[in-house]
Protein backbone atom coordinates (compact mmCIF):
# COMPACT_ATOMS: atom_id res chain seq x y z
CA UNK A 1 0.00 0.00 0.00
CA UNK A 2 1.33 3.44 -0.88
CA UNK A 3 1.53 5.95 1.99
CA UNK A 4 -1.51 8.16 2.14
CA UNK A 5 -1.33 11.82 1.10
CA UNK A 6 -2.12 14.28 3.87
CA UNK A 7 -3.59 17.75 3.38
CA UNK A 8 -2.36 20.28 5.89
CA UNK A 9 -1.55 23.97 5.66
CA UNK A 10 0.88 23.82 8.57
CA UNK A 11 3.96 21.92 9.62
CA UNK A 12 4.06 19.78 12.74
CA UNK A 13 6.73 18.92 15.25
CA UNK A 14 6.16 15.47 16.68
CA UNK A 15 8.30 14.65 19.72
CA UNK A 16 9.67 11.14 19.90
CA UNK A 17 9.10 9.21 23.09
CA UNK A 18 12.62 9.48 24.36
CA UNK A 19 13.52 13.08 23.74
CA UNK A 20 14.17 13.58 20.03
CA UNK A 21 12.13 15.57 17.55
CA UNK A 22 10.72 14.43 14.25
CA UNK A 23 9.97 17.54 12.17
CA UNK A 24 7.58 16.86 9.30
CA UNK A 25 6.64 19.67 7.01
CA UNK A 26 3.42 19.41 5.04
CA UNK A 27 3.48 22.16 2.45
CA UNK A 28 0.05 22.63 0.92
CA UNK A 29 -0.31 22.69 -2.84
CA UNK A 30 -2.81 24.93 -4.63
CA UNK A 31 -5.11 21.95 -4.95
CA UNK A 32 -4.82 21.22 -1.23
CA UNK A 33 -5.53 24.84 -0.36
CA UNK A 34 -8.67 24.76 -2.48
CA UNK A 35 -9.74 21.55 -0.76
CA UNK A 36 -9.18 23.12 2.66
CA UNK A 37 -11.48 26.03 1.84
CA UNK A 38 -14.21 23.54 0.99
CA UNK A 39 -14.24 21.95 4.44
CA UNK A 40 -17.77 21.93 5.84
CA UNK A 41 -18.27 24.80 8.25
CA UNK A 42 -20.56 22.90 10.62
CA UNK A 43 -20.69 19.33 11.82
CA UNK A 44 -24.16 18.89 10.35
CA UNK A 45 -22.72 19.79 6.95
CA UNK A 46 -20.28 16.86 7.11
CA UNK A 47 -23.21 14.47 6.65
CA UNK A 48 -23.25 12.89 10.08
CA UNK A 49 -26.81 13.88 10.89
CA UNK A 50 -30.07 13.53 9.02
CA UNK A 51 -32.19 16.62 8.31
CA UNK A 52 -34.52 17.47 11.16
CA UNK A 53 -34.06 17.17 14.91
CA UNK A 54 -30.50 17.42 16.23
CA UNK A 55 -28.70 14.18 17.04
CA UNK A 56 -30.45 11.83 14.59
CA UNK A 57 -27.81 10.04 12.56
CA UNK A 58 -28.04 9.91 8.80
CA UNK A 59 -28.88 6.53 7.22
CA UNK A 60 -25.78 4.55 6.35
CA UNK A 61 -23.74 5.68 9.36
CA UNK A 62 -22.29 2.82 11.43
CA UNK A 63 -21.14 3.16 15.04
CA UNK A 64 -18.05 1.29 16.25
CA UNK A 65 -15.65 1.24 19.20
CA UNK A 66 -12.04 0.03 19.31
CA UNK A 67 -11.16 -2.54 21.94
CA UNK A 68 -8.06 -0.55 22.94
CA UNK A 69 -9.12 3.11 23.23
CA UNK A 70 -6.74 6.06 23.36
CA UNK A 71 -6.53 7.81 26.74
CA UNK A 72 -7.99 11.32 26.49
CA UNK A 73 -8.16 12.65 30.07
CA UNK A 74 -11.17 10.50 30.83
CA UNK A 75 -13.37 11.89 28.06
CA UNK A 76 -16.20 9.70 26.85
CA UNK A 77 -16.06 8.99 23.12
CA UNK A 78 -18.36 7.82 20.34
CA UNK A 79 -17.23 6.94 16.83
CA UNK A 80 -18.94 6.52 13.47
CA UNK A 81 -17.99 5.35 9.99
CA UNK A 82 -19.52 6.07 6.59
CA UNK A 83 -18.68 4.51 3.21
CA UNK A 84 -20.16 5.69 -0.09
CA UNK A 85 -22.81 3.37 -1.48
CA UNK A 86 -21.40 0.37 -3.32
CA UNK A 87 -17.87 0.87 -2.00
CA UNK A 88 -15.89 -1.21 0.46
CA UNK A 89 -12.67 -1.32 2.43
CA UNK A 90 -9.94 -3.49 0.93
CA UNK A 91 -8.66 -5.55 3.87
CA UNK A 92 -6.42 -7.90 1.90
CA UNK A 93 -3.58 -6.36 3.92
CA UNK A 94 -5.22 -6.85 7.33
CA UNK A 95 -3.08 -4.23 9.07
CA UNK A 96 -3.17 -1.61 6.31
CA UNK A 97 -6.78 -1.24 5.24
CA UNK A 98 -7.38 0.67 2.02
CA UNK A 99 -10.37 2.94 2.57
CA UNK A 100 -12.28 4.05 -0.53
CA UNK A 101 -12.55 7.71 -1.55
CA UNK A 102 -15.55 9.25 0.16
CA UNK A 103 -14.86 7.44 3.45
CA UNK A 104 -15.81 9.57 6.46
CA UNK A 105 -15.12 8.99 10.14
CA UNK A 106 -16.18 10.96 13.21
CA UNK A 107 -15.10 10.82 16.85
CA UNK A 108 -17.09 12.71 19.49
CA UNK A 109 -15.52 13.72 22.82
CA UNK A 110 -17.73 14.50 25.80
CA UNK A 111 -17.47 15.18 29.55
CA UNK A 112 -20.33 14.34 31.90
CA UNK A 113 -22.76 13.94 29.03
CA UNK A 114 -21.91 17.21 27.29
CA UNK A 115 -20.41 16.90 23.81
CA UNK A 116 -17.34 19.15 23.54
CA UNK A 117 -15.86 18.44 20.13
CA UNK A 118 -16.22 16.04 17.22
CA UNK A 119 -13.23 15.22 15.02
CA UNK A 120 -13.71 14.44 11.35
CA UNK A 121 -11.57 12.59 8.78
CA UNK A 122 -12.50 12.29 5.11
CA UNK A 123 -10.76 10.58 2.19
CA UNK A 124 -11.02 12.59 -1.01
CA UNK A 125 -11.20 11.48 -4.63
CA UNK A 126 -7.46 11.88 -5.18
CA UNK A 127 -6.68 9.58 -2.24
CA UNK A 128 -5.69 12.39 0.14
CA UNK A 129 -7.14 12.74 3.61
CA UNK A 130 -8.37 15.88 5.27
CA UNK A 131 -9.09 16.58 8.90
CA UNK A 132 -11.26 19.01 10.83
CA UNK A 133 -12.48 19.54 14.38
CA UNK A 134 -15.95 20.86 15.27
CA UNK A 135 -16.67 22.52 18.62
CA UNK A 136 -20.15 22.16 20.08
CA UNK A 137 -22.18 25.20 21.05
CA UNK A 138 -23.63 25.67 24.52
CA UNK A 139 -27.09 24.63 23.37
CA UNK A 140 -25.68 21.30 22.18
CA UNK A 141 -27.57 21.45 18.88
CA UNK A 142 -24.65 21.96 16.47
CA UNK A 143 -20.90 22.33 16.25
CA UNK A 144 -18.83 24.78 14.22
CA UNK A 145 -15.42 24.24 12.69
CA UNK A 146 -12.51 25.09 14.97
CA UNK A 147 -9.72 27.41 13.86
CA UNK A 148 -6.70 25.75 12.28
CA UNK A 149 -4.61 26.70 15.32
CA UNK A 150 -7.03 24.91 17.66
CA UNK A 151 -8.30 26.25 21.00
CA UNK A 152 -5.75 25.75 23.79
CA UNK A 153 -8.11 26.36 26.72
CA UNK A 154 -11.80 26.00 25.92
CA UNK A 155 -13.87 26.48 29.12
CA UNK A 156 -15.44 23.09 29.94
CA UNK A 157 -16.34 22.81 33.65
CA UNK A 158 -16.29 18.99 33.69
CA UNK A 159 -12.88 18.70 32.01
CA UNK A 160 -9.70 18.48 34.14
CA UNK A 161 -9.04 21.95 35.54
CA UNK A 162 -12.16 23.27 33.81
CA UNK A 163 -10.28 23.67 30.53
CA UNK A 164 -10.24 21.56 27.38
CA UNK A 165 -7.60 21.73 24.62
CA UNK A 166 -9.03 21.48 21.10
CA UNK A 167 -6.18 20.29 18.85
CA UNK A 168 -4.79 22.27 15.96
CA UNK A 169 -4.74 20.67 12.54
CA UNK A 170 -0.95 20.29 12.91
CA UNK A 171 -1.60 18.35 16.12
CA UNK A 172 -3.83 15.99 14.14
CA UNK A 173 -0.98 15.28 11.73
CA UNK A 174 1.44 14.60 14.57
CA UNK A 175 -0.56 11.47 15.47
CA UNK A 176 -2.28 10.52 12.24
CA UNK A 177 0.72 11.31 10.03
CA UNK A 178 3.18 8.85 11.56
CA UNK A 179 1.63 5.71 10.18
CA UNK A 180 0.85 4.54 6.66
CA UNK A 181 -2.91 4.53 7.34
CA UNK A 182 -4.25 7.64 9.13
CA UNK A 183 -7.34 5.84 10.46
CA UNK A 184 -6.25 4.65 13.90
CA UNK A 185 -9.29 3.13 15.59
CA UNK A 186 -10.86 1.08 12.80
CA UNK A 187 -8.72 -1.94 11.97
CA UNK A 188 -8.89 -5.72 12.03
CA UNK A 189 -7.29 -5.87 15.47
CA UNK A 190 -9.21 -2.97 17.01
CA UNK A 191 -12.58 -4.24 15.78
CA UNK A 192 -11.96 -7.90 16.57
CA UNK A 193 -14.92 -9.71 18.17
CA UNK A 194 -12.37 -11.16 20.61
CA UNK A 195 -12.22 -8.06 22.81
CA UNK A 196 -9.65 -7.83 25.58
CA UNK A 197 -11.45 -7.73 28.96
CA UNK A 198 -8.44 -6.10 30.66
CA UNK A 199 -8.02 -3.23 28.18
CA UNK A 200 -7.77 0.07 30.14
CA UNK A 201 -10.76 2.22 29.26
CA UNK A 202 -12.24 -0.62 27.24
CA UNK A 203 -15.78 -1.87 27.44
CA UNK A 204 -18.03 -4.44 25.79
CA UNK A 205 -19.58 -3.42 22.48
CA UNK A 206 -22.76 -1.40 22.82
CA UNK A 207 -25.85 -2.51 20.95
CA UNK A 208 -25.68 -1.33 17.36
CA UNK A 209 -21.90 -1.00 17.24
CA UNK A 210 -20.30 -2.94 14.40
CA UNK A 211 -17.32 -5.24 14.80
CA UNK A 212 -15.15 -6.94 12.20
CA UNK A 213 -17.63 -9.71 11.44
CA UNK A 214 -20.49 -7.24 11.10
CA UNK A 215 -18.56 -5.12 8.60
CA UNK A 216 -17.68 -8.20 6.54
CA UNK A 217 -21.32 -9.35 6.60
CA UNK A 218 -22.42 -5.89 5.39
CA UNK A 219 -19.94 -6.06 2.54
CA UNK A 220 -18.12 -3.02 3.91
CA UNK A 221 -14.90 -5.01 4.44
CA UNK A 222 -13.70 -7.27 1.65
CA UNK A 223 -10.60 -9.34 1.05
CA UNK A 224 -9.91 -10.11 4.70
CA UNK A 225 -8.11 -13.47 5.04
CA UNK A 226 -10.66 -16.08 6.02
CA UNK A 227 -8.51 -17.21 8.94
CA UNK A 228 -9.14 -13.90 10.69
CA UNK A 229 -12.87 -14.53 10.61
CA UNK A 230 -12.57 -18.14 11.76
CA UNK A 231 -10.22 -17.08 14.57
CA UNK A 232 -10.68 -13.37 15.33
CA UNK A 233 -7.51 -11.28 15.65
CA UNK A 234 -5.90 -11.15 19.08
CA UNK A 235 -2.58 -10.01 20.48
CA UNK A 236 -0.26 -12.91 21.17
CA UNK A 237 1.03 -12.69 24.74
CA UNK A 238 2.42 -14.77 27.57
CA UNK A 239 -0.36 -13.69 29.95
CA UNK A 240 -3.61 -11.73 30.01
CA UNK A 241 -1.76 -8.79 31.60
CA UNK A 242 0.83 -8.76 28.83
CA UNK A 243 -1.90 -8.90 26.20
CA UNK A 244 -3.59 -5.84 27.69
CA UNK A 245 -0.27 -4.01 28.15
CA UNK A 246 0.80 -4.56 24.55
CA UNK A 247 -2.68 -3.52 23.39
CA UNK A 248 -2.50 -0.34 25.45
CA UNK A 249 0.89 0.56 23.98
CA UNK A 250 -0.41 -0.25 20.49
CA UNK A 251 -3.30 2.20 20.86
CA UNK A 252 -1.53 4.98 22.77
CA UNK A 253 1.98 4.82 21.33
CA UNK A 254 2.01 2.65 18.20
CA UNK A 255 0.73 5.35 15.84
CA UNK A 256 4.12 7.07 16.22
CA UNK A 257 6.32 4.14 17.23
CA UNK A 258 6.00 1.61 14.44
CA UNK A 259 7.96 0.25 11.51
CA UNK A 260 6.44 2.38 8.75
CA UNK A 261 8.43 4.90 6.73
CA UNK A 262 6.55 7.72 8.51
CA UNK A 263 7.37 6.76 12.10
CA UNK A 264 9.36 8.91 14.50
CA UNK A 265 13.13 8.32 14.17
CA UNK A 266 13.54 5.89 17.03
CA UNK A 267 14.03 2.14 17.10
CA UNK A 268 10.93 1.44 19.11
CA UNK A 269 8.08 -0.58 17.63
CA UNK A 270 4.90 -0.76 19.71
CA UNK A 271 2.33 -1.66 17.07
CA UNK A 272 0.61 -5.02 17.13
CA UNK A 273 -0.58 -6.74 13.96
CA UNK A 274 -3.46 -9.04 13.17
CA UNK A 275 -1.62 -10.75 10.32
CA UNK A 276 1.53 -11.75 12.20
CA UNK A 277 0.97 -11.44 15.97
CA UNK A 278 4.02 -13.50 16.93
CA UNK A 279 6.41 -11.29 14.97
CA UNK A 280 4.70 -8.11 16.24
CA UNK A 281 5.07 -9.23 19.86
CA UNK A 282 8.72 -10.12 19.34
CA UNK A 283 9.45 -6.75 17.75
CA UNK A 284 7.80 -4.86 20.59
CA UNK A 285 9.60 -6.77 23.32
CA UNK A 286 12.98 -6.65 21.57
CA UNK A 287 12.78 -2.91 20.94
CA UNK A 288 11.63 -1.99 24.48
CA UNK A 289 12.70 -4.56 27.08
CA UNK A 290 16.29 -4.02 28.21
CA UNK A 291 16.69 -1.54 25.34
CA UNK A 292 18.90 1.47 26.05
CA UNK A 293 17.12 4.81 26.07
CA UNK A 294 18.59 8.12 24.96
CA UNK A 295 16.53 9.88 27.60
CA UNK A 296 18.08 10.42 31.02
CA UNK A 297 15.99 11.58 33.96
CA UNK A 298 17.16 14.73 35.71
CA UNK A 299 20.02 13.92 38.06
CA UNK A 300 20.77 10.54 36.54
CA UNK A 301 24.32 9.85 35.43
CA UNK A 302 23.71 6.32 34.28
CA UNK A 303 22.21 4.77 31.20
CA UNK A 304 18.48 4.15 31.36
CA UNK A 305 16.34 1.45 29.82
CA UNK A 306 13.07 1.87 27.97
CA UNK A 307 11.73 -1.05 30.03
CA UNK A 308 13.77 -2.38 32.95
CA UNK A 309 12.31 -5.81 33.79
CA UNK A 310 11.01 -5.96 37.35
CA UNK A 311 11.50 -2.23 37.98
CA UNK A 312 8.86 0.25 36.79
CA UNK A 313 10.60 3.12 38.60
CA UNK A 314 13.72 2.55 36.47
CA UNK A 315 11.78 2.16 33.22
CA UNK A 316 11.72 5.26 31.02
CA UNK A 317 8.42 4.10 29.51
CA UNK A 318 6.64 4.30 32.88
CA UNK A 319 8.45 7.51 33.91
CA UNK A 320 7.30 9.38 30.86
CA UNK A 321 3.77 8.01 30.96
CA UNK A 322 3.49 9.35 34.50
CA UNK A 323 4.96 12.80 33.83
CA UNK A 324 2.97 15.76 32.58
CA UNK A 325 5.97 18.02 32.19
CA UNK A 326 5.55 19.14 28.58
CA UNK A 327 9.21 18.37 27.90
CA UNK A 328 8.90 14.82 29.16
CA UNK A 329 5.35 13.49 28.98
CA UNK A 330 4.23 10.74 26.67
CA UNK A 331 2.14 10.81 24.64
CA UNK A 332 3.27 14.39 23.97
CA UNK A 333 -0.16 15.61 22.86
CA UNK A 334 -3.79 15.34 23.85
CA UNK A 335 -3.64 14.83 27.61
CA UNK A 336 -3.11 16.93 30.71
CA UNK A 337 -3.38 14.00 33.15
CA UNK A 338 -1.65 10.62 33.21
CA UNK A 339 -3.90 7.61 32.73
CA UNK A 340 -4.09 5.93 36.16
CA UNK A 341 -5.52 2.66 34.87
CA UNK A 342 -3.11 2.45 31.94
CA UNK A 343 -0.09 3.34 34.06
CA UNK A 344 -1.04 0.77 36.72
CA UNK A 345 -1.30 -1.89 34.02
CA UNK A 346 2.09 -1.07 32.49
CA UNK A 347 3.75 -0.99 35.91
CA UNK A 348 2.16 -4.33 36.81
CA UNK A 349 3.39 -5.84 33.54
CA UNK A 350 6.94 -4.56 34.08
CA UNK A 351 7.06 -5.54 37.76
CA UNK A 352 5.52 -9.00 37.52
CA UNK A 353 5.41 -10.40 34.01
CA UNK A 354 8.92 -9.24 33.05
CA UNK A 355 10.64 -9.95 36.37
CA UNK A 356 11.56 -13.56 35.58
Amino acid sequence: MKPSIFIFAASALCLSVFGHANPRAAAASDTAAEADTALPRTLRDTGLYAPGPAGVLRDGIVAFSPQYPLWSDGADKRRWLYLPGGSSIDASQPDAWEFPPGTKLWKEFSHEGRAVETRYIERQRDGSWRFATYVWNKAGDDAGIAPDRGIPALPVPAAPGGRYAVPSRADCLACHGSTSVPVLGASALQLSPDRDPLAPGGRPRHAGEADLRDLVARGWVRGLPAALLDQPPSILAASPVERAALGYLHANCGHCHNNSDLRVPLRLTLTQRAADPAIAREEALRSAVNAASRYRPTGSDSHTLVVAPGSPKHSVLAMRMQSRDSRVQMPPLGTSLPDPEGLALIERWIANDLSH
